[in-house]
């Protein structure tokens, strides 16, 4: 995969949770979880777009885990909300 293919995959990730996000309910536990999912979708996106712009190896290294640390925890968050 591209580096552009993969920046459209994590952006399009990122509006697609936007999206659903606006449609689960009002409860305090829903709308709790699905703010933190914002969050970290959103994050991966923009990490990946850091990671691009590295300065060093390490540097981009460093970003992609975060971004990898991100798409983990969305992952984990839409688990616990299809369990709820």
């Amino acid at each position: 995969m591209k580096p552009n293919q993969l920046e459209e995959r994590l952006i399009q990730f990122a509006i697609d949770v936007i999206l659903l996000c606006k449609k689960i309910d009002k409860s305090f536990a829903s709308e709790h979880l699905a703010k933190q999912l914002i969050r970290s979708a959103t994050s991966s996106a923009l990490n990946y777009g850091e990671a691009r712009g590295g300065e060093s190896a390490r540097d981009f290294l460093h970003k992609m885990k975060i971004c990898l640390k991100e798409l983990r925890e969305s992952l984990i968050n839409m688990k616990i909300q299809k369990g709820a």
